[in-house]
């Protein structure tokens, strides 16, 4: 397996106790890694470490063959790119300026704005079908629109390696299943790197090529979907009893929540939605 980009023995804490301990993971090249696990166990402070955003108390992120911290911010931002989380951006921004701040790291005092940045900016919008959006206001596009300017902020950056922080956060299903299509996508057709969170289970199955399974702080099991999926491990990583059935039309595993842990403290009867174990 090729891995540009790998944690060794990483170890990552906020000033108390280590939020990720003493973690190794090898991203592979051109596949869509997903991390998935409970509220809390590390899964966006390991992509942030990975994003040179937070710094490790040991171990290191490895990048080419070099501590990805010791490589200078500007570099790091031509090699890979983050969508985080919440991403904001100044009101009455609009859609094409959005875009064009991901061309800064191509950017020099003595060489400013260029018909390259200009091209980079029109085949972001492009693909990701915002074309038409290019001069509208962030503030006046829908949960969707918004979430494919910010996907097309990383793509004007123009880098191999894409790192998303739960990119369906506040979508609704068709809006999250319409923005994993197109990072699908982007890494079949423009073979990117992929690494992302994701909290709903079934669509983690369903556009992963290889799923990390996160808990306290640690990697518990690793694989590619029809692996991970069991009911056996649901119930360790999530405290989820559920039942695995195949997908009828992709063969894909799918979760089928009954209960967790926590409604049978309570009394609670059956979980409806996998948001139990969000």
């Amino acid at each position: 397996m090729n891995a540009r980009l790998g944690a060794e023995n990483l170890t990552v804490g906020y000033g108390g106790d280590p939020v990720v301990r003493n973690l190794t993971l090898e991203i592979p090249d051109g596949a869509i890694t997903t991390v998935i696990g409970p509220n809390g166990c590390g899964k966006s402070t390991l992509l942030r470490t990975m994003a040179r955003i937070l710094a490790p108390t040991a171990g290191r992120v490895r990048l080419d063959s070099r501590e990805l911290h010791a490589i200078p911010t500007r570099e790091v931002s031509t090699l890979l790119s983050l969508l985080p989380q919440s991403a904001t951006a100044p009101e009455g921004l609009v859609v094409r300026d959005l875009v064009g701040r991901g061309r800064h790291p191509h950017q020099r005092w003595f060489s400013q704005w260029s018909l390259d940045d200009e091209a980079a900016v029109d085949r972001a919008l492009a693909l990701t079908d915002i074309a038409d959006l290019g001069d509208c206001r962030l503030d006046q596009l829908s949960g969707g629109q918004r979430q494919r300017a910010w996907i097309a902020v990383t793509l004007a950056q123009d880098t191999e390696i894409m790192l998303l922080d739960e990119p369906t956060t506040y979508l609704d299903l068709a809006h999250q299943v319409d923005v994993l299509d197109l990072v699908l996508r982007l890494n079949r057709e423009r073979g990117r790197t992929v690494v992302m969170v994701l909290h709903d289970l079934n669509l983690a199955a369903r556009f992963s090529d290889l799923v990390v399974v996160m808990s306290s702080g640690e990697i518990v099991a690793q694989g590619i979907p029809e692996e991970i999926f069991t009911p056996a491990l649901m119930a360790d990583a999530f405290g989820l009893d559920a039942d695995v059935i195949p997908d009828p039309g992709t063969g894909l595993p799918i979760v089928v929540p009954v209960r967790s842990r926590l409604s049978e403290k309570s009394g609670a009867g059956r979980v409806r939605s996998l948001n139990a174990v969000e």
